[in-house]
Parts: C-alpha cells; sequence; structure tokens
C-alpha cells in the first residue's frame, strides 16, 4: 500500500479556482474518486470548483491543459486503468502520465495526480474512498494539489 509514509497535509485554499477533470470509465470508482476530491476541496476552503468529465483517462491531459489555460489555480485529474490481457494498460498509463506530467511542468499550475492504475477492480475499489476502501486517492489528489499551490506562493510573489 501507498498510504505508509503519508504526509498530513492541512492547507487553506480559499479564493482558489480548482478543475477536477474525470474519466468516465469504472463509474463506480470514478463517483468515489469524485466525492473524495470534493470532500477534500471542502475542507480546504475551495469554492469555486468545476467538474469536467472526459471520455478515459487518456484524455486527462488535454482537460488538465485547456483547464490549466484557462485560469485554474489547479487541476485534479482522475481516472483508473485496470490491468487486462493486452498492452493496452501500459500506453494508457503511460500516457496519462507523461501528458499530466507535461501540463504541470509546461503551464507552472499543479496537477492533482489520481489515476489509479491497478491489476484488478478489488485494488480500484479499495482505493477510491468509497464505504470500505483502505485508500481515498481522490481526497489525496485534491488535497495534494491545493497544498502544491499554497507551497508555491512565495515564488510567485
Amino acid at each position: 500500500m501507498s498510504g505508509a509514509g503519508a504526509p498530513t497535509l492541512t492547507v487553506d485554499g480559499t479564493g482558489l479556482r480548482v478543475v477536477v477533470v474525470a474519466a468516465s470509465w469504472h463509474t463506480v470508482v470514478m463517483d468515489g474518486l469524485v466525492d473524495g476530491a470534493r470532500r477534500a476541496l471542502a475542507d480546504a476552503h475551495v469554492q469555486d470548483v468545476t467538474l469536467v468529465r472526459v471520455p478515459g483517462t487518456f484524455e486527462l491531459p488535454v482537460g488538465a491543459a485547456v483547464a490549466a489555460r484557462g485560469g485554474a489555480d489547479a487541476v485534479v485529474a482522475l481516472g483508473v486503468v485496470i490491468r487486462g490481457g493486452t498492452p493496452h494498460f501500459d500506453y494508457v498509463c503511460s500516457g496519462a502520465t507523461t501528458g499530466l506530467t507535461d501540463v504541470a511542468t509546461s503551464t507552472g499550475v499543479p496537477v492533482g495526480f489520481g489515476v489509479l492504475t491497478c491489476d484488478d477492480e478489488q485494488q480500484a475499489l479499495d482505493r477510491a474512498g468509497l464505504p470500505g476502501s483502505i485508500e481515498d486517492k481522490g481526497y489525496e489528489a485534491a488535497q495534494a494539489a491545493v497544498a502544491t499551490v499554497v507551497a508555491l506562493r512565495p515564488l510567485r510573489e
């Protein structure tokens, strides 16, 4: 589990504009991730939140890029890819990871990475922040995006 060693983040995102870009595949898992992100943003006092649904995880980078260039202070990218019997898993995971990294570094807008890359559906359910889940990766991704904006403020002033 990746939960071991996670930092405790308490951030105030008052006044921030955050766009959550979420894939549409695996509805139950995605709804859990989106709900987790919304809870984290509410806990951080972020009121200006826009949710954009894209078809799949591969489309997250273009959604994040448009959001970042459109004035978002932070983007939260949420998706899930479950390994199958073909190399499709590797291509989608690599494309999404590289694409989201490129968006963050080319625009300077923090992108919270909430993409689950799982071997099976149970691993995804365990991380989706649902009742009975052991982790809440949607919450963590949103919290990380806001915390990064706050951490970088002194460098922008």
